[in-house]
């Protein structure tokens, strides 16, 4: 395991060296001039020219990526050309009203989609089943806003059990008022796609020559399916939480900015608005740096779940 953790660090690095030269290209070449950025319309060439100076925009470009490398190096991406903040400080001080919102929705998806997945699969083919497909398809055909609208109109406007809007200082506070309606928008939003998918994960499972092997020494479906499938099903319900966590980090960002949450999604999307390079740059380098973690994360976790999986 320690060699296989050492492997596939090392192999992170050029991995995550093609995603720094990407970015910093990408910003170079399609990302305009940020000195006429920052200088605006009326800026003159004299003034242009100065805050290239500044920005060091002047000098050569293998210097420029040398700099860029020791930002990510000591996590200094300087400051937001916005506000004037600086990027490392913004990132800390506005992750924890984002991880206090996705963190839940994470949680809660999983606990709540497999056994629900799982029941439909015991219920194969009965008029339950497919009532639930009919409607599962149906709530996927729904768009996020509808229900953002649907959620904050019934329970914060008509009920008064939620505000619709907010945040505080306090972390209870958030957890108890502020956060339990965008959580529970998000995970009414992914609990229809995630139950079809885990169902079908699960039915091919039950497809396969050890269920019958199983049946045939009188195993009950209840043990059948607890015991085997779900333990085997895990391994690609593993997968599809480690490749849309990204998505639920994005997912989480439109919510804070329909539930006005002071997280870190809004303040990226206020970036991208203003062509605010530094905060941009700093998040799509996280942004890559986590998915990769992640993934060697499920990887673990795939010989935890089956010790039959041998990493290479």
């Amino acid at each position: 395991m320690a060699a296989y953790l050492i492997r596939r660090l090392w192999q992170m690095v050029p991995t995550l060296l093609g995603v720094v030269l990407l970015v910093f290209f990408l910003f170079k070449w399609f990302g305009g001039d940020p000195a006429e950025v920052l200088g605006g319309m009326n800026a003159s060439a004299d003034q242009i020219e100065a805050i290239r100076e500044q920005l060091g925009l002047n000098k050569p470009i293998w210097e420029q990526l040398l700099i860029f490398l020791q930002q990510i190096v000591t996590f200094d991406w300087g400051k937001s050309w916005a506000t004037n903040e600086a990027v490392s400080h913004l990132f800390a001080t506005r992750m924890p009203a984002t991880l206090t919102v996705m963190l839940p929705i994470l949680v809660l998806e999983v606990i709540l989609a497999i056994p629900f997945a799982l029941a439909v699969a015991y219920m194969r083919g009965s008029l339950t089943d497919r009532a639930v497909m009919i409607l599962t398809t149906v709530a996927v055909s729904i768009s996020l806003l509808v229900y953002v609208i649907v959620a904050q109109y019934v329970f914060a406007f008509r009920l008064g059990w939620f505000p619709v809007q907010g945040w505080s200082d306090s972390l209870w506070t958030n957890l108890t008022t502020y956060a339990p309606l965008p959580v529970f928008v998000a995970v009414a939003v992914a609990l229809s796609p995630y139950t079809r998918l885990y169902r079908t994960f699960f039915l091919d499972e039950i497809g396969h020559e050890y269920v019958r092997t199983a049946r045939a020494k009188g195993l009950t479906e209840k043990v059948i399916l607890l015991k085997h499938v779900l333990r085997n099903a895990m391994i690609p319900i593993m997968t599809n939480i480690s490749v849309a966590l990204p998505g639920v980090f994005v997912g989480s960002f439109l919510l804070e900015v329909f539930f006005s949450i002071p997280g870190l999604g809004r303040e990226i999307l206020l970036a991208v608005n203003r062509n605010d390079y530094p905060v941009i740059q700093a998040f799509a380098i996280y942004i890559a740096a986590l998915t990769m973690v992640v993934n060697l994360v499920t990887d673990i976790l795939y010989k935890l779940v089956d010790p039959r999986v041998v990493l290479k």
